[in-house]
């Protein structure tokens, strides 16, 4: 499978937010399938050491949401190199950097903070910038789709698989 779907859940929303956790999911459009996932808390502390931003109105925002969804701050999370280390290593297993299509909520949001991520640590992200992909763009071209979700929402790893659902339902079998 060659699609990615990402999802963070942060303490920011510029291009440097800090990453409290990455959810990712392969999904193949054509077969309308849903593959491996991928899910890790990061700590948070470790994420801001590294140059992540926390904004006083993501705290606010992230007080009104479910005990569900705020539940990624109750546990042990891997720091932030770790964390981009592991998800290197799982996109690397989906193929090649020059083939894989990563699939963000926003053209200034998932793809350019994780990326922002790893330039700060001097790494070349594990995508091609060629392959980003916007998820809300197609969303707001077919409005009339509405999206089933499951999980628990503001959860990485849910949203990212109920983002890629509702992506295929979109445009599955279309040529992108």
């Amino acid at each position: 499978m060659l699609d990615v779907m990402l999802d963070l859940e942060t303490m920011g929303n510029g291009p440097d937010a800090a990453i409290v956790a990455i959810g990712a999911v392969e999904f193949d459009l054509e077969a309308g399938e849903i593959g491996e996932k991928f899910y890790m808390v990061v700590d948070l502390e470790s994420a801001i050491q590294m140059g992540g931003i926390m904004d006083a109105s993501t705290v606010l925002w992230w007080m009104q949401q479910s005990d569900e969804a705020r539940n990624v701050f109750t546990r042990q999370g891997e720091t932030i190199t770790k964390s981009m280390l592991m998800f290197s290593r799982w996109l690397r297993e989906r193929g090649d950097r020059s083939d894989v299509r990563v699939w963000g909520n926003g053209v200034a949001f998932d793809n350019v903070i994780l990326a922002g991520s790893y330039r700060r640590h001097n790494v070349t992200p594990p995508w091609s910038g060629r392959n980003n992909r916007c998820y809300r763009t197609v969303m707001k071209l077919h409005p009339h789709v509405k999206m089933q979700r499951v999980g628990v929402h503001h959860n990485a790893v849910d949203d990212a698989e109920n983002q890629a659902r509702h992506l295929i339902s979109m445009i599955g079998s279309k040529t992108i």
